[in-house]
């Protein structure tokens, strides 16, 4: 049965716009709720940090505390991809999002560096561990609040399409492990090893570049505008069951922001009239935004089965000039 019968919908250009502003709205919540708890996750930690002198800790702070400043550059791209299209941006401002991405991963290989640096010095000057109990309660505190804000951005970012926002959330999943290492550094400590404390902080460094790695990667694929190749296939496959459509002769997906926008050509019989040809180009347009999820508009260009491809396109303009450029010369008597 024909779900559209059952359930109506709507791809009308406000309805797209609606759709890609709450889009952005979401995102927005969920930086500010998991900011909260990060600052607050972060200011219980420096206050132990203080107390205890533990380098791991420290380390662990001071990923939380970039996690948390994250939210800023990623607070301001979702502000700026809420503004309309211009003449000069005719695509909008979405890309600030990945630019954002690049901000993350920065502020991701900053605190690693940090981190390493103050482990490192802990390794060549140690001193000992006071306040183990906090520091252990630190380290549980830390896990739990990053946890939670890491499946709550993943969460949103996966089901806005926002890379910038699931490399957020994988920064602040490894946060949570790093806490992890603190309650073993308390525990080393307590059990008289001097050398827990900075060792476990120079674990946290590694930990820190891998999770750098997978947000670079995650990044770097949107800058390049990188697209599932099963979201390529689908694309393909609702154009194709179109009626009128005999083969597609080309598709381009790109995303911009957490939205994609699609181009695509078809293939029609060259007997059709520009009208029906319209029809089944608008039909590919409505389908294309239909099945393919977060695709905010598509632009289908209609070949005729007698040239179909692009690669056809410059003989078909010199032809067409040349056939106008003999008629105003025979118009013009010479």
């Amino acid at each position: 049965m024909d779900l559209h019968h059952l359930k109506p919908h709507s791809h009308d250009s406000a309805d797209k716009v609606d759709s890609a502003l709450e889009a952005s709205r979401a995102g927005m919540r969920a930086l500010w709720i998991s900011l909260g708890v990060l600052a607050a996750t972060a200011a219980a930690q420096a206050l132990i940090v203080v107390l205890s002198g533990s380098v791991a800790l420290l380390g662990d702070t001071l990923h939380n505390v970039a996690d948390a400043l994250t939210a800023v550059p990623l607070g301001i791209a979702f502000w700026l991809g809420r503004r309309a299209a211009t003449r000069a941006y005719t695509y909008g401002f979405g890309r600030a999002e990945d630019l954002a991405g690049i901000v993350i991963v920065l502020v991701i290989a900053a605190s690693s560096v940090t981190a390493a640096w103050f482990a490192i010095d802990r390794l060549l000057d140690p001193r000992t561990m006071t306040h183990l109990p906090w520091v252990l309660g630190a380290g549980l505190v830390g896990f739990a609040g990053n946890e939670v804000v890491a499946r709550y951005r993943i969460t949103v970012g996966r089901r806005i399409g926002s890379a910038a926002l699931v490399a957020d959330g994988l920064h602040a999943r490894t946060d949570g492990f790093t806490s992890l290492a603190v309650v073993f550094a308390a525990a080393g400590a307590w059990l008289g090893w001097s050398w827990a404390d900075p060792v476990v902080g120079l674990v946290i460094t590694v930990a820190i570049a891998f999770v750098l790695k997978d947000a670079a990667r995650e990044v770097y694929r949107r800058l390049m505008d990188r697209v599932d190749p099963e979201i390529v296939d689908r694309a393909e496959e609702a154009l194709r069951a179109i009626p009128g459509v005999r083969d597609v002769s080309g598709l381009r997906l790109r995303w911009i922001g957490h939205r994609m926008h699609a181009e695509a050509a078809v293939v029609v019989g060259a007997d059709l009239s520009l009208l029906a040809a319209h029809e089944i180009a608008a039909d590919a347009e409505h389908q294309l935004t239909h099945h393919v999820p977060r695709l905010l508009s598509a632009t289908v260009h209609v070949d005729p089965d007698s040239h179909p491809g692009v690669g056809h396109h410059p003989d078909l303009s010199h032809d067409r000039r040349h056939r106008l450029e003999l008629a105003r010369l025979s118009g013009s008597g010479d």
